[in-house]
């Protein structure tokens, strides 16, 4: 049926040898892409069965959401702030039945050993909070990538695991800088020694 669908010729790579395990996955792959216009199989965490429920779920036109806000929200990942008299008195996602959240949900729980910036992202958020918040927010995210990917129709790089952890050196660093000239200090980095 997917065959069908299929109104654009998305080039993969090189297929796998026919027969072998790997083909069968290959193909579902090359006719999903054919279907959508991108791989959304290369995002972290995506496999091709997960990318198949998202993609029977919502097909490949997300125009009847007017922005990645709406479409998340209509996947129940967006916390849903109740702020009285300016405090905060809950910020949890409302439960939802949604096959797509709950695909994402699981390839957001596959990510924890990936070496990949999704992984690390995982992993960094599992520090700071409790693992099924931390699921939930990475979910968020694969859920804004899969967005932007149909929408623009670009591809999925993955910058790894190292150029995550980089920039959020640098981030730190430079908030550190910030609250250290804000108290009128200044902050010189350790030369090394030789």
């Amino acid at each position: 049926m997917l065959d069908e669908l299929g109104q654009r010729e998305v080039d993969l790579g090189k297929a796998p040898r026919a027969g072998s395990k790997l083909r069968v996955e290959f193909d579902i792959r090359q006719t999903m892409a054919n279907w959508v216009g991108v791989d959304l199989t290369r995002i972290n965490g995506l496999g091709a069965t997960a990318v198949l429920k998202v993609l029977s779920e919502i097909g490949p036109d997300l125009s009847r959401f007017a922005n990645v806000k709406h479409f998340c929200s209509w996947l129940g990942l967006c916390p849903g702030t109740k702020i009285s008299g300016g405090k905060v008195l809950s910020a949890s996602t409302k439960r939802s039945a949604n096959r797509v959240r709950q695909a994402l949900k699981l390839a957001a729980m596959s990510l924890s050993h990936s070496d990949s910036a999704l992984g690390a992202f995982y992993r960094r958020l599992c520090a700071r909070m409790d693992k099924p918040r931390a699921n939930t927010a990475v979910a968020h995210k694969l859920a804004r990538m899969v967005y932007f990917i149909l929408t623009r129709g670009e591809a999925f790089v993955d910058q790894g695991q190292q150029h995550y952890e980089d920039q959020q050196r640098q981030r730190s660093s430079a908030a550190l800088r910030r609250r250290a000239t804000a108290l009128g200090f200044q902050i010189n980095p350790i030369g090394t020694a030789t």
